[in-house]
């Protein structure tokens, strides 16, 4: 397996941390990698060493305000600027491995920008997997509490209104401890801006899913205590696609990819992944 890095300009002058992974011969086929909330890149070392070794060239960057990235924590000043660095990172992608299949795949927040990239780019994909996608506006969220989220955003952007609960990540401690003393991992409060900019396209999800018309297969934890299971109902109910599949892991938590039955997910993922390959 190679890794290689680097950096790219990205929107508003920054500077974004990408990287991959590559097998030792031609790859077969592309994985693109979209991280979700909080974390960055390289939490995703299991879908690599699954991947790679299959053939697979796996790549990913770190979201603006995220990893190694430039820009104020979790923060973006619009929701389209994540969809714009996508953009920008798989021009290069398509350059590097031309002609080759790419699946896109997106956890959490990424499952939500991937939704979000798939509405104007899904011709360039193979298939999609998403995994516990935060695509639905939380039902307790009331019409006031999104007003003044709103109100918010706009005086005071970079204020810090909700913290995500670790525990509830994994049920594997290990996973839960390394994630907490991840240097790259913030734990602090998600800014109002980028809450108000998140609802705004979830907003979005719920009025277009049925644009999307790839081979779609979503995952989700069952136990997800992080992104109520609903969303990824909904958005299977909702996605116009034909050849779409939902999996419903009893039990699990959020990161389906670091439960300790993470193995089957994988294979489940791999099933799919080599089915529509074949196509």
């Amino acid at each position: 397996m190679k890794h290689e890095d680097g950096f790219l300009n990205g929107v508003r002058g920054s500077k974004i941390y990408y990287q991959c992974w590559l097998p030792e011969d031609e790859p077969r086929a592309v994985l693109f990698v979209v991280h979700g909330l909080a974390e960055h890149s390289g939490r995703y070392m299991n879908l690599v060493n699954h991947f790679v070794p299959l053939g697979y060239a796996v790549y990913s960057l770190d979201h603006p305000g995220h990893g190694k990235s430039d820009g104020s924590r979790v923060y973006v000043q619009q929701f389209e600027d994540f969809i714009h660095t996508l953009e920008l990172y798989f021009e290069m992608i398509k350059e590097w491995q031309p002609g080759k299949a790419v699946f896109l795949f997106g956890h959490s927040m990424g499952g939500l920008i991937a939704t979000i990239y798939l509405l104007d780019h899904q011709q360039d994909f193979k298939g999609a997997i998403i995994s516990g996608p935060g695509v639905k506006v939380p039902d307790n969220i009331s019409g006031f509490t999104v007003f003044m989220g709103k109100i918010l955003s706009v005086l005071l952007p970079k204020a810090g209104i909700i913290q995500l609960d670790a525990s509830a990540i994994s049920r594997d401690k290990t996973v839960v401890e390394a994630y907490l003393n991840d240097p790259l991992v913030y734990t602090g409060k998600t800014t109002a801006r980028l809450a108000a900019e998140m609802l705004k396209a979830m907003q979005r999800v719920s009025g277009e899913a049925d644009k999307i018309n790839l081979p779609l297969l979503i995952v989700q934890g069952g136990a997800d205590k992080l992104v109520d299971p609903a969303g990824a109902r909904m958005l299977h109910e909702l996605a116009g696609s034909k050849d779409k599949a939902l999996n419903i892991y009893e039990g699990f938590y959020h990161e389906v990819l670091n439960e300790p039955q993470k193995e089957r997910v994988l294979a489940d993922i791999q099933t799919w992944m080599e089915s529509h390959l074949a196509l």
